[in-house]
C-alpha cells in the first residue's frame, strides 16, 4: 500500500503528460506515491502516451468511452492504493508542488480533506473567471458548506473519505459538500495557477445548467436525504391548505347562491389540493426508500471519527 496516490483523470491531453509527470516527480520526491491516470475516451493519443511511462509509480485506467471527469475520478480512486489521495487535473494548472504542503496539513492538523483555492488564477475573466466566482456563491449559500473555489480539482483526502464519495455526472465540483455528509472536516489552502500551455479546455458556459441541477440535488441530499418527509411533507401541507381554503371559500359562495363553476379560482383550488396530497405520497414514499436503503445495506446514518478506549491512543475507525 502507497502513502499517496496522485488521481488524474485526462481527456485528450497527450502533450501533457510527460511535463506533468516531469513535475510530479520533482515535486514528489522522496514520497511513497504512485500515479493513477484515468483516460476518459481520448481520441487523440493520451493512453499510448501514459502506457509509454507505466511502471511500478505510473498506473493507467483507461475507460471504454467518455464517462465525465466525475466518473472518472470515482475510477481512479477505486483502482488506487494510497492511504491518502491527491486529485490532480491533467492539463498543468494545477502545481503538484502544492501536494506535499496539503498533505502535511491534513496530517498535522488532521483535517480530512484539505481543498485547493486557486490564487491568481490564470483563466479567461468572462467565460471562467466571472461565472465561477457566481457559481462558487450559489453553492455557498444553499449548501452552507464554505468553500471558496469549488472549480479547483486539486484536493488532497483521507482515503476512508475520498471511497464513499460516490461521485457521477459533474458531481465533482460537490465534493466538499458530498465529504461534508460524511462528517468530514474540511479546510481550504491557497495553491497556485498556471495558464494551459498545450490542448484545450473542456469546460465551457454550457456546463451551467448541469450544475444548477446538480446543486438542487446537493442542497436534498445535504437537508433532506434522512429526512424527505420533512422537504415534501412540509410543501404537501402548505399546498393542501392553501386548497381546502380555497374551496372552502368557494363552498361559501355556492351556499349564498353564487355560480362557482368554471371559475379559474375552482381549478387553482383543485391544484393545489391534489398538488398537496401528491406531495404528501411522494414524501412518504421516500421515507419508505430512505428506510429500506439504510436497513437493507445496513449502512449507518451516521459517521464515528474516532473511538477512545481510556488510553491516549485514539483508534481510528474505518
Amino acid at each position: 500500500m502507497k502513502d499517496l496516490s496522485v488521481v488524474i483523470p485526462v481527456l485528450n491531453e497527450k502533450e501533457n503528460i510527460d511535463p506533468l509527470l516531469k513535475e510530479i516527480r520533482y515535486a514528489l520526491e522522496g514520497l511513497d506515491y504512485e500515479v493513477v491516470f484515468v483516460d476518459d475516451g481520448s481520441s487523440d493519443g493520451t493512453p499510448k502516451e501514459v502506457r509509454e511511462h507505466a511502471g511500478e509509480q505510473v498506473m493507467l485506467v483507461e475507460l471504454r468511452g467518455n464517462y465525465g471527469q466525475s466518473t472518472a475520478m470515482m475510477a481512479g480512486i477505486e483502482h488506487s492504493s494510497g492511504r491518502y489521495i491527491a486529485l490532480l487535473d491533467g492539463d498543468l494548472q494545477n502545481d503538484p508542488q502544492d501536494i506535499p504542503l496539503m498533505l502535511e496539513k491534513l496530517l498535522d492538523e488532521d483535517w480530512d480533506v484539505v481543498a485547493g483555492c486557486r490564487k491568481d488564477r490564470q483563466d479567461n475573466v468572462l467565460l471562467r473567471k466571472i461565472p465561477s466566482r457566481i457559481a462558487n456563491s450559489i453553492i455557498r449559500k444553499m449548501t452552507g458548506v464554505h468553500i471558496n473555489d469549488y472549480g479547483c480539482t486539486l484536493k488532497v483526502f483521507k482515503r476512508d473519505i475520498a471511497e464513499d464519495l460516490g461521485l457521477y455526472g459533474e458531481l465533482h465540483r460537490f465534493i466538499p459538500v458530498l465529504a461534508k455528509l460524511q462528517g468530514a472536516n474540511i479546510t481550504e489552502v491557497g495553491v497556485k495557477h498556471h495558464a494551459r500551455k498545450f490542448g484545450k479546455s473542456k469546460y465551457g458556459l454550457n456546463r451551467t445548467f448541469k450544475v444548477m441541477a446538480d446543486l438542487i440535488t446537493m442542497v436534498f441530499f445535504r437537508k433532506y436525504i434522512q429526512k424527505p418527509m420533512h422537504l415534501f411533507g412540509t410543501m404537501g401541507f402548505i399546498s393542501l391548505a392553501i386548497g381546502l381554503l380555497i374551496n372552502f371559500y368557494l363552498l361559501l359562495l355556492k351556499i349564498m347562491g353564487h355560480d362557482i363553476w368554471g371559475k379559474p379560482l375552482l381549478i387553482l383550488g383543485l391544484i393545489f389540493l391534489l398538488g398537496g396530497i401528491q406531495l404528501i405520497t411522494i414524501g412518504i414514499l421516500a421515507e419508505i426508500s430512505i428506510r429500506n436503503y439504510f436497513e437493507g445495506t445496513h449502512r449507518k446514518t451516521y459517521k464515528v471519527r474516532r473511538i477512545f478506549n481510556g488510553q491516549e491512543k485514539a483508534l481510528e475507525h474505518h
